[in-house]
């Protein structure tokens, strides 16, 4: 089969926050991670069945709904996930408050590590825990993003609680090696943290690695491990809010539910469906997205290191559409208002807990002649400097 990641589909002027948030302008939003695709087809047709049927009261998973998961789980990962340790969620970010207001009081720490998605930073503080944060460092030698596993122990108290890790990285597009994982599993062990593994872009893995769920370090990590997985990110569906937190150890599990009883919302109807013809039936045309990121990865590094001076993807791009690049050496006070003057929208890397004007995330899930012409602008911004 053959899939449409070429043409551009007009976003201006519907309910699309990545567009909205330039309405009037003329700037090409890569900053979101929200791809300018078309779902997959498979998608498409599983819901305009259920549309059709004019039905859309009260939701809950049928079998085949979670067998889809399940399945895609054992075959992908290797994962053997009994049902009875799902929860399911209306998002990912809401697994990272529950999960904090679940297993931590007020006052006690949260520990991540840096530059990291910011909901990793603000789900501690939305309900009175704090968030230790601890940098990352850049190893040269290997020219990869590296644990600092020093700072990591340093930063432990005995407030700390929990740990929270994305696996792949966001923003980094980092994939953690089973050794990596191993000594993280046996960190949290040895200080009693639980483990909470944001998951979502497992399944955009770009390069010939494999995605290790944190709950396969074994049973002493599993019991202690709370993974959040959900199709959005791989199939370019978000708005329909529909994630999952797996929790094999029970009374975590129980835990976990009584901090969302009463104020989370359910998984609506239209999300179950698109989750099982994700997991059951989509798997070509993710296969054929991953081919396009690969392409759109080539191009990008590639433009960047020979018309983009002073502009450093400075690791691999392993997974993700995500591109994390380091533009210090430009001296920008406000990198992102530059790029936003000549038309191109980033994410500015000081939400991602760096300093201000030291890196930018670009999205680069679109379709080429888009990132094409972005980064054509980028260039004209460096150049207007």
């Amino acid at each position: 089969m053959t899939f449409d990641f070429d043409s551009a589909i007009e976003r201006r002027g519907t309910d699309s926050e990545k567009w909205q948030k330039y309405a009037g302008r003329d700037i090409l939003p890569l900053w979101v991670a929200d791809m300018d695709f078309k779902t997959s087809p498979a998608i498409i047709a599983a819901l305009q069945e259920r549309v059709a049927t004019g039905l859309f009261g009260y939701s809950r998973p049928v079998k085949s709904t979670v067998d889809a998961f399940v399945d895609a789980a054992e075959q992908r990962y290797g994962w053997k996930i009994d049902p009875a340790w799902i929860v399911w969620l209306p998002g990912l970010v809401v697994g990272l408050n529950l999960t904090a207001q679940a297993f931590a009081q007020p006052g006690e720490e949260i520990l991540t590590l840096t530059p990291v998605y910011p909901p990793f930073m603000s789900a501690p503080k939305n309900s009175g825990r704090i968030s230790t944060q601890v940098p990352f460092r850049l190893d040269a030698t290997n020219n990869r993003w590296e644990l600092d596993w020093d700072a990591l122990e340093k930063a432990v108290t005995p407030k700390t609680k929990l740990f929270y890790l994305c696996n792949p990285h966001n923003p980094i597009a980092r994939v953690w090696r089973r050794d990596e994982l191993v000594k993280l599993g046996e960190f949290c062990v040895r200080h009693n943290l639980l483990l909470c593994s944001d998951e979502i872009h497992c399944d955009l893995i770009l390069d010939d690695l494999p995605h290790i769920p944190t709950a396969l370090l074994g049973e002493e990590v599993a019991q202690r491990t709370i993974t959040l997985m959900a199709p959005s990110k791989t199939y370019n569906i978000p708005g329909l809010g529909t994630s999952l937190a797996i929790i094999p150890e029970a009374k975590l599990r129980a835990q976990f539910v009584r901090a969302g009883a009463g104020v989370m919302a359910e998984v609506n109807a239209l999300g179950y469906v698109a989750c099982e013809a994700a997991y059951r039936d989509s798997e070509p045309w993710r296969q054929a997205l991953l081919g396009c990121l690969r392409g759109n990865r080539a191009f990008l590094l590639d433009f960047v290191a020979r018309e983009l001076p002073g502009v450093i993807s400075a690791a691999p791009i392993e997974a993700t559409y995500l591109a994390w690049l380091n533009v210090s050496a430009l001296k920008l006070p406000d990198p992102i208002a530059h790029f936003e003057a000549h038309g191109v929208g980033l994410s500015d890397g000081a939400f991602y807990g760096v300093p201000r004007g030291a890196c930018v995330r670009l999205n680069f899930g679109c379709p080429r002649a888009t990132l094409t012409e972005a980064l054509q602008r980028m260039k004209r911004a460096l150049a207007a400097r």
